[in-house]
This record gives structure tokens, sequence and C-alpha cells, in this order.
């Protein structure tokens, strides 16, 4: 997850929400939007290099449904290759000395923030 920032056009990790056996945590989610009062949530919308929907886009449309319960306006942005550009970014860090070992959770984190950064800079 990331927090963006509308008048910056910038946005900071906040880190991960696993999925648990029984879903998704959404009182780890209800804390983030208590905490932070976004006005909206952006949601990656998984696809194939070519742009037509990946096999995990069914389990994304569900859990953007679950996500209206929260009341707020629910985005998708493209999501490609955001995972890999935060892999290139944390590991040219490691090669700089300012980052240790990588983990996908922090993998993760980085492609929220790319993901929310394509998003704002679309509006």
């Amino acid at each position: 997850m990331a927090i963006g920032q509308d008048i910056t056009g910038s946005a900071s990790p906040l880190g991960v929400v696993p999925n648990r056996d029984t879903g998704v945590d959404h009182n780890a989610i209800e804390t983030l939007i208590r905490e932070w009062r976004p006005t909206s949530i952006v949601v990656g919308m998984p696809s194939h290099a070519d742009g037509s929907p990946s096999a995990m886009q069914e389990s994304v449309d569900a859990f953007i449904l679950e996500l209206q319960r929260y009341g707020l306006a629910v985005d998708t942005v493209d999501e490609r290759y955001t995972s890999v550009e935060a892999e290139r970014v944390l590991k040219e860090a490691r090669t700089a000395g300012t980052r240790g070992r990588i983990s996908k959770e922090m993998i993760d984190s980085a492609a929220a923030v790319f993901i929310a950064e394509r998003y704002l800079s679309s509006g």
C-alpha cells in the first residue's frame, strides 16, 4: 500500500497488507483509512504486456467490490511493469549502499508507490 499526495503528485509506501487464509485483512485496511483519511482508493489492475486482462483480473474485480464498503471512490490504474520498476529501483539503492536485502514485501510496497504516482499524474 502507498499513500499519495494530490498537491505534489508524489506517493510514499505504507507497507503491505497481506491476504489471509480467510480473505482480505479489512481490519488493517480500516486502520490505514482512519489514520490517513484518503479521498479515494486506487487499485492496480493487472494485465498482460499487450494490455489484455490477466488471470488475476477477476480476483481484483472482486477485491474492488469489497473495497466499496469504505464509502470511498475506487479507481483503477494499469499496474503493468510496476513490480519490475520497483525491483530495479530497490536494486540500484542496494548497489549504492543505501538499501540492504530486498524482500517481496518491499517490492510490492514500492510498486504501490508507482501505481499511486501513475494515478496522480493521470488526473
